[in-house]
């Protein structure tokens, strides 16, 4: 397991209170579902690779207050905390990799000078990739699903998805990742459908 890695500094800066650009609640309700293809990677430590296509769509965004909410959960409970508040919380998209659809219960979008950062956070592992994958069998305490890209204006770009990890504050603010597996999962030639 990768311990104390940041999935990224898109990832770092969507997640973290310091620095946060807001954009309208109201904006965000009101756009159209978004959809995203990308092809995501992973190399084990044995050297073993595979690729998978990824689907996300992203229904609704999240707001900066639910961005506030879930720093917060993550500050003083963990990723328990933060499982626990994404549950109660409704569906606002979808990952889907091969067969297995996973909901999505935050997704908020940061503007970046070239497009978008794109955070995307589910209170269920989307795959359990790692250990002895690619038939890596559930770990206790990995239960959410980090996904972060990094998009142009057109919806094209690069990403990086921690498929079960768990979650914490740093002491720079910062959302911190300890993931199952012992490499990140690359997305490579996302782009907008």
């Amino acid at each position: 397991m990768r311990g104390q890695s940041v999935i990224d500094v898109a990832g770092i800066w969507s997640l973290c209170i310091v620095g946060s650009i807001s954009v309208g609640a109201v904006v965000l309700a009101q756009s159209p579902a978004e959809t995203y293809a990308a092809e995501a990677t992973i190399t084990t430590s044995e050297g073993a690779s595979a690729s998978a296509l990824l689907t996300i769509v992203i229904d609704r965004w999240s707001t900066d207050d639910d961005r506030d909410t879930l720093i917060e959960a993550i500050r003083t409970g963990g990723s328990a905390a933060a499982r626990h508040l994404l549950l109660a919380r409704g569906a606002v998209g979808s990952i889907q990799l091969g067969a297995r659809r996973t909901a999505v219960k935050y997704a908020y979008p940061r503007p970046t000078l070239g497009g978008r950062a794109i955070t995307l956070v589910t209170a269920d592992p989307i795959l359990f990739a790692g250990g002895a994958w690619p038939d890596a069998k559930p770990r206790t305490g990995l239960d959410l699903g980090v996904v972060v890209l990094d998009v142009d204006v057109l919806g094209s770009g690069q990403g990086e998805m921690a498929p079960a990890a768990t979650v914490r504050v740093d002491t720079q603010n910062a959302v911190v990742t300890d993931d199952y597996g012992a490499k990140v999962v690359r997305l490579s030639r996302i782009s907008r459908k």
